[in-house]
């Protein structure tokens, strides 16, 4: 449990990708909670199997993300082009129909389009107007958004055709507790200028993750920054695009979900009280699957004391979502 570790840990799970053989790929962010201490830190996606009956989730393999093909005009960590933590703050991912991967990065922001094997086939993507202060083209410019609060959350949209990153961080200048989500066109690789505003519960909360439920309606994961007994917010939300300033419906409350089953060894009450929940996929019209990020191994949220474990838990939900067939390919 105390670095240096004598081989690389399965870090908490960032973004999550649902695959159609009851597996899914989890991406695990920048390492260790920081560039500067996440340098040995390989970026990697992870293909994971939950089996629900038996309270386990299996790590069956995965892969790494590189850049062999010098896409990145700026120095790398490694000579051997293997992406690090203290590269790219990689939060959130989506799959498109041709089977690769764009992955949000907080650093930048960036977005990054990866083949099917974790290789980088375009040049990072930058948001315009906006930089975090990791970005590597300051330059001696101010950055207008605060340290990692890039795209934490992405969402693909039911068609394929755009992105919808948002990010965790509020633009300067911008109302206190707003966060910005962009429009991204996939077939022109540009933004469109649509934009909409998401608002905090409190300015001292953050957004975890994104999923599509049709054209107009996201499910967005929004949390404090507290854990244990001391969480207050973990919340899944119903948030509608019709409105520039996005309307928001509580979906499922993570600190209060019905358990009469008892499942997991819990009470009635069943509590997801981790620091970051940062996944959130679509399982059925009336099911979600949520993940957390361990943090490993800085957060206790389960039990004082004790690292947390990466969990993936089901939730039904008391009405179903109306979610678009799409969702589901």
């Amino acid at each position: 449990m105390t670095p240096p570790f004598a081989g690389q840990p399965v870090q908490g799970f960032s973004g999550v990708v649902r695959r159609h053989d009851g597996t899914f790929e989890a991406l695990s962010d920048n390492g260790f909670g920081s560039q500067a201490n996440s340098a040995d830190f390989l970026l990697r996606v992870h293909r994971v199997r939950p089996d629900f009956r038996r309270e386990k989730v299996t790590v069956l393999g995965g892969f790494d993300l590189s850049d062999p093909d010098r896409r990145v005009t700026w120095p790398l960590t490694r000579a051997d082009r293997k992406l690090t933590g203290a590269d790219f703050d990689v939060e959130s991912i989506v799959r498109t129909v041709d089977g690769t991967y764009w992955i949000g990065d907080e650093f930048g922001p960036f977005l990054l389009h990866f083949s099917s094997s974790g290789r980088l086939l375009e040049a990072p993507i930058p948001l315009p107007g906006v930089k975090a202060p990791e970005n590597p083209s300051l330059n001696g410019e101010q950055p207008n958004l605060g340290r990692s609060k890039g795209f934490e959350g992405m969402a693909r949209s039911v068609d394929g055709r755009t992105l919808y990153p948002l990010l965790e961080g509020t633009v300067n200048g911008d109302a206190a507790g707003t966060l910005r989500m962009n429009e991204f066109d996939l077939r022109k690789r540009s933004y469109t200028g649509k934009r909409w505003t998401y608002r905090l519960e409190s300015p001292d909360n953050a957004i975890g993750d994104m999923i599509a439920v049709d054209r107009h309606r996201f499910l967005v994961i929004e949390r404090d920054n507290l854990q244990g007994d001391e969480a207050r917010t973990k919340r899944v939300y119903l948030v509608d695009t019709r409105h520039a300033d996005l309307r928001k419906t509580l979906v499922a409350d993570l600190l209060d979900l019905a358990n009469p089953r008892g499942l997991g060894g819990f009470g009635e009450t069943f509590r997801f009280p981790f620091q970051t929940i940062e996944d959130v996929v679509i399982l059925d019209d009336r099911t979600l699957g949520v993940l957390n990020d361990n943090n490993f191994p800085f957060s206790a949220g389960r039990t004082p004391g004790r690292p947390d474990d990466n969990e993936f838990i089901t939730v039904r939900l008391s009405r179903p979502l109306q979610a678009d067939s799409r969702v589901y390919l």
